[in-house]
């Protein structure tokens, strides 16, 4: 076996590239990387951002803890500006300038469509930590399909998010290949257990996640209607959707986004966790991070059959596929002892920590460093 109890650090700078900003939703990204930056340098390199009313792109950077925060500011309204936009076209002359010139440093991969900076840069040791199949989602660059599959190729080590992605991910490479879904922070979540409440005088189905084409609205719509006499509560962002698409009903509320530090008293709120995802390219290979943090904060949880929940998760979450389906285990699930399915649920949160996840994904980047490869693991 490999050694994977390996904690000098190396290499000494990361230089991670997102399509999601630091200061969006705090899910995959900022976990890991969060640990990561601990006894190294690591920088966190968004997506351009257009901005009104400048002239010329603008560099910006930030402190947040242990991450450098960067983003290229490009003149323009509001908008989705890819890495591979033009308005981005000084972005790596820039950034390089910003970096300095340090050799022990290497790539972390959120999004292949940043391949060209990783170059211009100068960045043979590659990450590739494949946390969604972007090139599956509503209004996806035609190029991301082509991208992925050279970064697949490219990477030094690649990780998966999940059994899915980690199936279609290993047709197109054998070595270096490791599977590590998401994770959770326990202690984070099992306050709202103590402070579970119910402050409107009626139980509560809530989800908590981004608002997006990935959630099937007209199921949500119709656990509504088949629950009259309960709240359906919808916490996070609208993305990449109309809001005039949201269903509308006296009993579905939607109070925006949540700071990770308030989701156990968001969750405390709930007696029912939902997940309503559609069954659609944008779900298929996705590894619900959500499952294991309504867990933790002690929630009975109803889900559509995504194959990795039900791969991972049947045994403890309630399946169903439509809304008359939600609506009845929403009601059966009520009785479920809390005892027995926090005892259920022990194993899984331990095994899941976020901390374990990164010590073993970190082991692996180091052993990439040091020019050694694995065969594929899951």
């Amino acid at each position: 076996m490999i050694d994977l109890s390996v904690d000098d650090r190396s290499p000494a700078e990361l230089v991670a590239f997102s399509h999601l900003r630091w200061n969006f939703v705090w899910q995959r990204p900022q976990h890991l990387l969060n640990r990561l930056a601990q006894g190294r340098t690591l920088w966190f390199v968004e997506e351009p951002l257009p901005v009104a009313g400048i002239d010329e792109p603008v560099l910006r950077h930030e402190r947040h803890g242990a991450v450098r925060r960067v983003w290229l500011e490009v003149p323009g309204e509001t908008g989705h500006v890819c890495f591979s936009d033009v308005r981005g076209a000084t972005y790596a002359t820039r950034l390089r300038r910003l970096l300095g010139e340090r050799e022990d440093r290497a790539a972390w991969l959120y999004t292949p469509m940043a391949l060209s900076l990783v170059d211009a840069i100068g960045l043979p040791l590659l990450a590739y930590d494949v946390m969604d199949d972007l090139a599956s989602f509503a209004g996806a660059s035609p190029e991301l399909r082509s991208h992925q599959l050279e970064a697949l190729r490219r990477a030094s080590v690649v990780f998966t998010g999940g059994r899915s992605l980690h199936r279609g991910a290993t047709k197109h490479r054998s070595q270096d290949i490791h599977c590590f879904p998401s994770g959770v922070e326990p202690n984070h979540y099992a306050p709202a257990i103590a402070m579970r409440r119910n402050l409107s005088g009626r139980a509560v189905a809530g989800y908590v996640g981004v608002i997006d084409e990935r959630l099937d609205l007209d199921l949500v719509a119709g656990l509504a209607d088949a629950l009259p006499d309960w709240e359906i509560r919808m916490v996070g962002p609208v993305v990449k959707i109309s809001e005039s698409s949201l269903p509308r009903r006296d009993n579905i509320t939607y109070p925006g986004s949540a700071q990770y530090a308030e989701l156990p008293s968001v969750m405390a709120g709930f007696d029912v966790a939902l997940m309503p995802f559609a069954m659609n390219e944008a779900t298929r290979s996705i590894s619900p991070t959500k499952t294991l943090e309504y867990l933790a904060a002690g929630l009975p949880v109803v889900s559509t059959r995504v194959p990795d929940v039900v791969a991972d998760y049947s045994m403890i979450v309630d399946l169903q596929d439509d809304a008359g389906g939600f609506a009845r285990a929403c009601r059966k699930v009520l009785d479920d002892c809390p005892d027995a399915r926090a005892k259920q649920a022990s194993a899984l949160l331990h095994e899941q920590h976020w901390d374990t996840i990164a010590h073993r994904m970190d082991a692996l980047l180091q052993l990439a460093h040091a020019g050694r490869t694995l065969e594929v693991s899951a």
